[in-house]
């Protein structure tokens, strides 16, 4: 994860108490800042001469629609065995919200301007990245899931009759894998030499169609980068374009999406821009 302030609007931001006291004596810098409200902050040593390694720590207030960071941390547990995604250190609730601590990927996020600067590049990293991780992670024994059923059901009832007829018209399954779950360019890491270095904010892993990953990941290719790449994505990845799966999972997304916001306390942030 990025050591700049991609995420945060507007700035500075207040640290919350629990993370003063579970940073002790480290240096805070925040880094991200969700749709949601959650946020995220880098911990470092103090002193050139620290040998600890940087962590992050991800605070979720109670009551928020973000994934659970205890979810996050059996995700990312259970990953990290076929994956590379971050280290659990820590995690635990206090009366105000939930947190999880992970040990940095020393690399920068695929939002950081050098690789906005070099958008063609970090778009086919984000392809290859996504497919790295669908063929490592083992559906067969992955315990979670993010099915377009799972998430048709965490909808309200009250949906437009329209919209709803579409989001139960579930194209056939492509091919199932493990999911990211929120595949969007600010979550693929990249090494100093471009090649790709990990994942990050898998709290929403599970399995599912491909194409609901591949769905997003495209999309928030061309909405952070601008057009024409999403090509460049899918052909890195390996697959052709299916403008029909593409287009219900994004949908999907976007209902699911939709329906969090509603219920998140709107006065205590600003919305950054979309993924």
């Amino acid at each position: 994860m990025s050591r700049a302030l991609v995420g945060i609007r507007p700035t500075p931001v207040d640290v919350p108490p629990d993370v003063r006291a579970l940073a002790g004596w480290a240096v805070v810098t925040p880094v991200w800042r969700n749709e949601m409200g959650g946020l995220t902050f880098r911990l470092d040593e103090p002193g050139s001469s620290s040998r600890r390694p940087a962590r992050y720590l991800k605070w979720v207030p109670h009551g928020t629609a973000c994934p659970h960071p205890l979810d996050e941390a059996r995700r990312l547990e259970w990953a990290r065995r076929h994956a590379v995604v971050p280290r659990v250190l820590d995690v635990g609730t206090s009366r105000s919200a939930g947190w999880i601590v992970t040990e940095a990927i020393e690399a920068t996020s695929a939002i950081e301007a050098r690789w906005v600067a070099e958008r063609e590049h970090a778009a086919r990293v984000i392809g290859v990245g996504l497919r790295l991780l669908h063929d490592a992670l083992p559906v067969g024994t992955c315990p979670y899931t993010w099915s377009a059923g799972d998430r048709l059901a965490s909808l309200p009832p009250h949906l437009p009759r329209p919209l709803r007829a579409l989001l139960q018209a579930v194209p056939d399954v492509d091919r199932l894998v493990v999911c990211h779950g929120d595949p969007c360019v600010p979550n693929t890491l990249l090494a100093d030499d471009g090649t790709f270095a990990g994942h990050v904010d898998l709290g929403e892993l599970g399995v599912a169609d491909r194409w609901a990953d591949l769905a997003v990941a495209t999309r928030s290719v061309t909405r952070r980068y601008g057009p024409g790449l999403e090509p460049v994505v899918l052909d890195a990845y390996g697959v052709a374009p299916d403008p029909e799966r593409s287009a219900y999972y994004r949908r999907l997304w976007d209902a699911v999406e939709n329906h969090r916001l509603r219920g998140a306390d709107r006065k205590r942030f600003r919305r950054p821009a979309p993924a």
